[in-house]
């Protein structure tokens, strides 16, 4: 059930005789129409990841189901069609990243954990296009832990103790280097790099010691508060291999931070208003806090406490004329004096009280002066859409009223109270968590109790309000015994799509709000929306036009324009030629712009294409600016409270398991480790070798090699090769081999351009010198028979000039004239999740699978049933069922369920 009620519906109790609507001439109608405009013309959209479990190992699969809603509805989104998912590694480094194609708000893929990485605190991040409008605080970006026990040889074990000295913290932090057996690395030479935030503060050499540690001192001095970041750690093994490491900071500081938020967002004098307080240390997590509030005289006003990850809240009155402060004192016992928010003399508070499951209560209190004034307007709204308006009249100096909660939708609702002036003047949030509007699943026939390998066979119902509902679902099954779930940090379509996608920062234990539905936990979600979702009113910024930089992508596309002189040119002939996977070239027209599309194809990632440009004349010299978009930059990690210094002592018991699941898969063909190869020192090298080469022979391999620095004097290719190279000649700008007679007759050499197959009739001199890197001649039959039919009559692979300095990034490489090398973000491939059937194919081979099932396309009928079937693996333990999604109104649901296997 969705909510978009006219205002004369809403159903409201007052003690107030007070309007639920406007008039069409009211300044506040005029309002709300403009924000209704707004939220039109630039919709919202939020983002969720259902991952198959908390954690991983390397070697193993992260899969995943992506859901992107539309604010406005809170339907699957038709705004965007294509969706970004990255792994950042803890440098803030992205690892992969994959663009998949979206169909009504949905699509899945998986990161495939190789041995190239290594263990540490991953962050997965997700968004459109679209949504890099609004910023990345609005990301999907989760911190996991990966641990390495399988492809590791060297286990680090961190402590780090900070002493204050001299209003400096100092810290010490001790590393312990282990091999697999818990034995010392001792008298190993280690060479570290300490930064914060990306500033190198120390760096040097030393030595283990006999118990395998070393100690690093450094401190945080002169950095602005600067006190997360990272020490890199590098030492050679006996037996020669070379191995990092990268160990998280979490802070440097024992520092705990206070803030106090009045409710509404002001202290009025004499109007009694709650104050929330939240207490943060330097880890990022809450810490509880207790104090005392006293006045400029020093008179004790009242004591408080936090109750909850460092968050409480208190009345206060405050007098006229009065300043207070609180002196909190901490964990430790130290104190700490901190001033609270300047009291106004004249205002208004905006109070509200969430605390009841069935009814919201609301009061609006004003300072004498106001009384009389004009009536103000309160109003209801998420994510742009309005669900309560209503005037509340001035005549005394207190108004109540109250909602009822099923009448509002699920998830953060603002409450705005505007000045007769229609200047908004109060700002509350509230958590509403309604029943009716989320989906109901259960499960049909679900034994409490199967044995190893035994088929789990069952169906699902999907309903809401008692009806049937059909819907995009996703299911995955784990044996808690091996992965065992943080609860109460679980993110699960609940906790992202109803709390954490509309606040800011770091939400720590998010699903603690949603596993126990009592007054407790009532309030203490109420004081998370006090302090953290407390914000200043920018209304003003809100009704504005924007000017976005990022568009909806709706399809993949490659465009842009193309101009001579700096004059664009119609009907020009654009074309589009790829051989990444088989021969391709398609031709389309320039308009009276000058702008051309390709837009009626897909393609995969890593595909190549060479973009060519003609006048109607045939005139090659033209200039090609493609369209693209800049890479997102990798903010750093919000998550400080999800990091965790050592990943790999924590998730030991984790890793014990899988290490026995992935050499089984080796011995059965399906992982594979790297090979790593010892350390060749290369005396003398006689071919110079390029890195971006594409010749099969390997870089270098050649009958002649012409280096940039040679082409620096040349004003064309073929003017170079002109009388320069035995064996080669040029005729009207193609080049030849005269092995085999070649020459006599019509096919020159074939062109293979940054790894693209060009063609013998390419015409080499449409490159600048200036773009070129390498040029490798192969004419001898050694070196062109790789070719094939390609190398009959030699090969010139030409490498172009990459990195830095280029105009728009490294996909993109311009040459002049009337040609592009263009290697765009294409479809990444989607993978299928293996399930074992086995009453139809046995295997004796044992089934140890940390991740027993998962499917993320789990389409439930009109009816609202589906048939859920697959085999339980050797393992005994309790296992979870954890099934989420949504349907086609927006409504989602979540169920967990569970069973023994023995």
């Amino acid at each position: 059930m969705k909510f978009k009620l006219p205002l004369l519906l809403i159903s409201i109790l007052f003690t107030l005789g007070v309007s639920a609507f406007v008039k069409n001439d009211d300044p506040i109608a005029l309002l709300l129409k403009k924000l209704e405009d707004f939220t039109k013309k630039y919709p919202q959209e939020k983002i969720h990841l259902h991952l198959d479990k908390p954690y991983y190992a390397i070697g193993d699969d992260i899969w995943f189901k992506v859901y992107v809603v539309d604010t406005k509805n809170s339907a699957p989104t038709t705004i965007s069609n294509i969706v970004y998912v990255e792994l950042i590694n803890g440098k803030n480094k992205i690892e992969r990243q994959l663009k998949l194609p979206m169909q009504s708000g949905v699509t899945w893929g998986d990161f495939k954990l190789t041995d190239s990485l290594s263990e540490g605190n991953y962050r997965i991040r997700a968004y459109t296009q679209w949504m890099r409008n609004a910023g990345p605080e609005f990301f999907f970006d989760k911190t996991i832990k990966i641990g390495n026990s399988w492809a590791n040889e060297v286990f680090t074990i961190t402590t780090s103790k900070i002493i204050l000295k001299d209003n400096t913290e100092n810290v010490t932090s001790t590393i312990r280097f282990l091999d697999k057996k818990d034995n010392p690395y001792a008298n190993i030479g280690v060479v570290y790099d300490v930064k914060l935030n990306g500033k190198e503060i120390t760096k040097g050499k030393t030595s283990t010691h006999t118990d395998g540690t070393i100690n690093i001192n450094y401190n945080n001095k002169d950095l602005e508060g600067q006190k997360t970041g990272s020490i890199t750690v590098a030492l050679t093994l006996p037996n020669g291999k070379k191995v990092e490491k990268i160990i998280p900071i979490k802070t440097t500081s024992t520092a705990v931070h206070v803030q106090f938020f009045p409710e509404g967002g002001s202290l009025v004098a004499g109007l009694p208003s709650k104050v929330a307080v939240k207490a943060v240390n330097s880890n990022g997590l809450g810490e509880n806090v207790s104090g005392k509030i006293i006045d400029n005289d020093n008179n004790e006003v009242l004591k408080f406490e936090t109750e909850y990850l460092g968050m409480g809240a208190f009345i206060l009155n405050p007098l006229l004329g009065k300043t207070y402060s609180a002196i909190v004192k901490m964990g430790d016992g130290t104190k700490k004096t901190i001033l609270l928010p300047k009291i106004e003399t004249s205002g208004y508070v905006l109070s509200v009280n969430n605390i009841d499951s069935a009814k919201i209560n609301i009061k609006v209190l004003l300072t004498e002066d106001l009384v009389n004034k004009g009536d103000l307007s309160l109003i209801a709204q998420r994510n742009g859409n309005v669900y309560f308006s209503t005037k509340i009249p001035s005549a005394k100096q207190l108004a109540t009223l109250t909602l009822p909660i099923n009448e509002l939708p699920s998830g953060i609702v603002q409450f705005t109270l505007f000045s007769s002036a229609n200047q908004p003047v109060c700002e509350r949030l509230a958590f509403i968590n309604n029943s009716i509007d989320k989906i109901k699943i259960t499960a049909d026939n679900l034994k409490p109790s199967f044995k190893p390998r035994e088929n789990v066979d069952f169906n699902i119902l999907t309903s809401l309000n008692n009806t049937a509902v059909q819907g995009s679902f996703s299911i995955a099954v784990t044996n808690e015994t091996i992965t065992t779930p943080d609860l109460e940090n679980e993110s699960n379509i609940f906790t992202r799509l109803l709390l954490t996608s509309d606040l800011v920062g770091y939400v720590e234990k998010p699903n603690h709000y949603f596993i126990n539905q009592n007054s407790t936990t009532r309030t203490q979600l109420d004081n998370l929306l006090l302090t953290q979702g407390w914000r200043k009113i920018n209304w003003s910024t809100l009704l504005n036009p924007l000017s976005w930089s990022y568009k909806p992508e709706t399809k993949i596309q490659i465009s842009g324009t193309i101009s001579k002189g700096g004059k664009p040119v119609a009907n020009g002939k654009v074309t589009l030629l790829s051989s990444t996977a088989g021969v391709f070239a398609i031709d389309t027209p320039s308009n009276e712009a000058g702008r051309f599309v390709f837009d009626n194809f897909e393609f995969g990632d890593s595909t190549k294409f060479i973009v060519q440009a003609r006048t109607d004349k045939n005139n090659p010299n033209l200039k090609i600016d493609l369209d693209t978009v800049r890479n997102q930059i990798v903010t750093l990690n919000k998550n400080t409270g999800d990091i965790e210094v050592n990943v790999n002592t924590v998730l030991m018991s984790y890793l014990n398991q899988t290490d026995q699941y992935f050499n089984e898969q080796v011995k059965r063909g399906f992982l594979n480790k790297t090979i790593q190869l010892k350390e060749v020192k290369i005396i003398e090298v006689k071919k110079p070798i390029f890195t971006n080469s594409t010749n099969l022979n390997g870089p270098g391999n050649a009958d002649k090699i012409i280096s940039a620095k040679e082409l620096e004097t040349a004003t064309s290719l073929s003017q170079y090769i002109q009388g320069r190279l035995a064996g080669v000649i040029v005729r009207n700008g193609l080049i030849y081999s005269t092995r085999s007679g070649s020459f006599a007759g019509t096919s020159a050499m074939t062109v293979i351009l940054d790894g693209m197959m060009m063609g013998s009739d390419f015409q080499t001199d449409n490159l600048s010198v200036r773009d070129i890197e390498t040029v490798e001649v192969l004419r001898t039959i050694g070196y062109t028979s790789i070719y094939g039919v390609n190398g009959g009559s030699g090969v010139l692979v030409i490498t172009t000039k990459r990195g830095a300095g280029l105009e728009v990034d490294s996909y993109y490489n311009r040459y002049s004239p009337g040609i592009v090398n263009y290697t765009p973000k294409g479809f990444s491939a989607i993978r299928q999740f293996y399930s074992p059937k086995y009453t139809e194919t046995p295997d004796p081979k044992p089934d140890l699978r940390t991740t027993v099932y998962w499917n993320p396309h789990l389409s439930s009928k009109p009816d609202g049933t589906k048939n859920i079937s697959y085999f339980n693996t050797d393992q005994a333990g309790k296992y979870r069922i954890v099934i989420e999604g949504i349907d086609g109104m927006g409504n989602i649901g979540r169920n967990v369920f569970t069973y023994t296997v023995d």
